[in-house]
């Protein structure tokens, strides 16, 4: 008897597992690893990937680099906008047509903007002037700032911004496009 006491009774087994129920379990983890990378997948593309000094993002330019007024504009290629200074204030024109997203250009002979494609042509502060175009340049959203980082004031309009004194800073956000007048 003391021999059979030691002895360890075989424990039940359970049954192999079938066809049947292999396929459900594998069709069940490939739906969940299907599932899984689709949700990371979308987490990822609604993510804002937008920065400081990049395209979609806010620049900060120093007062220094506004042209003077009546100047010609100065490209920042990295924001794809032109920054002018005219007699009502300082525009950041996005660079893309009104038309048919063309990419237009400054020609220092006309004194203005020009679409190389169609033949649009804008005023120097994006105002429309004749062309296939449906409306003035489109503008980014633009703020100045002091020295001490107070916002000194927010523009959101179609208009030139008017550069207030004591301006240090010039944020572009390039991420806020606002639609140019109808021509």
């Amino acid at each position: 008897m003391a021999e059979n006491d030691n002895k360890e009774t075989p424990a039940e087994q359970s049954p192999p597992i079938n066809r049947r129920e292999f396929l459900n379990y594998a069709w069940g983890a490939s739906m969940a690893l299907f599932m899984g990378s689709a949700g990371v997948a979308a987490f990822v593309y609604a993510m804002p990937r937008f920065k400081e000094g990049e395209f979609g993002g806010t620049f900060i330019l120093d007062v220094a680099n506004v042209p003077n007024e009546g100047m010609p504009p100065t490209d920042f290629a990295e924001g794809k906008f032109w920054l002018t200074h005219t007699g009502d204030g300082v525009s950041a024109l996005y660079k893309v047509c009104t038309h048919l997203g063309c990419l237009y250009k400054w020609v220092d002979t006309n004194d203005r903007f020009e679409c190389p494609c169609h033949g649009s042509k804008f005023e120097s502060d994006g105002d429309y002037i004749e062309g296939p175009a449906p409306r003035s340049l489109d503008q980014f959203a633009m703020s100045a700032v002091d020295a001490n980082g107070n916002e000194l004031i927010k523009w959101e309009e179609s208009s030139p911004m008017p550069l207030p004194e004591g301006t240090a800073e010039i944020k572009v956000d390039t991420g806020k496009k606002v639609k140019g007048a109808a021509a």
